[in-house]
């Protein structure tokens, strides 16, 4: 047997397990009732003469598979599965769309993995959801994934760690940002602490460099030490090779021009906005031909409005205004009644501008799929453009409408 055959059986056990738990994921969804229960697996060169009843044994150098799955139903009949015979049929992955990021020569699928759900800040996730939802999300051709130190205090940077580690592929086969500057305990954006905060998060997500390292929220810092301080810092790190792009993140826009008209060009590399490409809010493409001029690549987190533009709402601490969270409840209430979805529609407003690189954060395999789903529809259909039309009509009440953020600059 081939190296190539043996890689490719493989591969087909790894897709199987994440498909199973996403299998899982949508029945326990759909029946709360029901108690899944799943045991680990594992694979295993075998180089041993030592036979093991409790393995399946091919050939010498064949991989030996454990694979042990124990399913206790309640209240669950044969005909309760028809509802999931297309969900499963879907479920196989096609590849996504891959973007280049601004003059730094990475290729990013469309949609990437927003990490701060594995630290906990939207609900409990158990550690092994946790890894089964990014191995999904890889398996659907996910291959850019964000976390920073600050979400769920560095726990979302240590389950992405675990995660990455579990899928056993070439580190460059996959992307990973992270941030610096804001942690549990506050912001600091001296140079030190910088410093000191990239080895700590290589140490947390098991690798030996991140291919983005964001200054994060600079708007709660001084951007003039940002400029001076931080980013010089920053510099120091891609030169030792911890670091192979430097990026800024935050909410208000004008920070973003404010940095990179006092720093040399090619210094800062990408920058990461969110809350500001999407359909209650689409100011960031002002700023786009700016941000062009300066080869800067540009990451928009958060198409949903953190939640606004959910079925389920925003969580309560969101700052916007109650007129904009009303508008937006009016309008997923509009898309539920006419049968539509307005993440769905949200994500593909998103994603229609190709000059721009979404990631989502993404917290159980379900959402992993659906997030996939409506990037590939957008693709090959397109997007509900009568909906979307509705959609627009009941939030232009509130178009632009944002929330303030950040301290007082000088």
């Amino acid at each position: 047997m081939t190296l190539q055959h043996q890689n490719n059986v493989l591969w087909q056990l790894f897709f199987l397990k994440n498909y199973i738990f996403y299998v899982s994921c949508c029945i326990k969804k759909q029946y709360p009732n029901m108690v899944l229960i799943f045991f680990s697996w594992g694979a295993f060169a075998n180089t041993s003469n030592d036979p093991n009843p409790c393995c399946l044994t091919v050939e010498e150098k064949y991989p030996r598979i454990i694979f042990q799955i124990t399913v206790i139903l309640e209240e669950f009949s044969e005909s309760s599965l028809s509802p999931f015979s297309t969900t499963m049929a879907a479920a196989t992955p096609t590849p996504l769309e891959l973007r280049p990021l601004g003059n730094t020569g990475l290729k990013l699928s469309c949609v990437g993995f927003g990490a701060s759900p594995l630290g906990n800040v939207f609900g409990i996730i158990s550690e092994s959801d946790a890894i089964a939802t990014v191995h999904r999300a890889f398996s659907l051709g996910v291959n850019f994934f964000d976390t920073s130190p600050y979400y769920g205090g560095t726990l979302s940077e240590k389950m992405l760690g675990k995660a990455l580690k579990a899928l056993e592929v070439p580190r460059n086969e996959y992307i990973v940002s992270t941030k610096c500057g804001r942690y549990k305990e506050g912001f600091d954006f001296s140079a030190e602490r910088v410093t000191r905060s990239i080895d700590e998060s290589l140490e947390r997500l098991q690798l030996d460099y991140v291919d983005i390292l964001h200054c994060h929220d600079i708007e709660f810092g001084s951007l003039d030490q940002i400029v001076t301080e931080t980013i010089p810092a920053l510099v120091k790190l891609k030169e030792a090779g911890k670091v192979k792009f430097i990026g800024i993140t935050g909410l208000p826009l004008g920070i973003f021009s404010y940095v990179l008209d006092r720093v040399p060009p090619g210094t800062v590399n990408v920058i990461l906005s969110y809350c500001h490409y999407s359909i209650n809010d689409n100011t960031l493409e002002d700023l786009l031909p700016y941000l062009k001029s300066k080869g800067v690549g540009i990451i928009s987190a958060s198409p949903l409005a953190m939640g606004l533009l959910t079925e389920s709402g925003p969580p309560e601490w969101h700052p916007a205004p109650p007129e904009l969270k009303a508008a937006c409840k009016a309008a997923a209430s509009y898309c539920k009644e006419k049968g539509k979805n307005i993440s769905k529609l949200a994500i593909q407003y998103s994603l229609s501008n190709k000059e721009i690189f979404y990631h989502l954060g993404w917290d159980e395999l379900c959402q992993t799929d659906e997030n996939v789903a409506a990037a590939q529809e957008l693709a090959t259909v397109g997007k509900d453009e009568k909906t979307l039309t509705e959609v627009e009509s009941i939030l232009k009440p509130v178009k632009n409408q944002t929330w303030p953020s950040g301290i007082q600059q000088s």
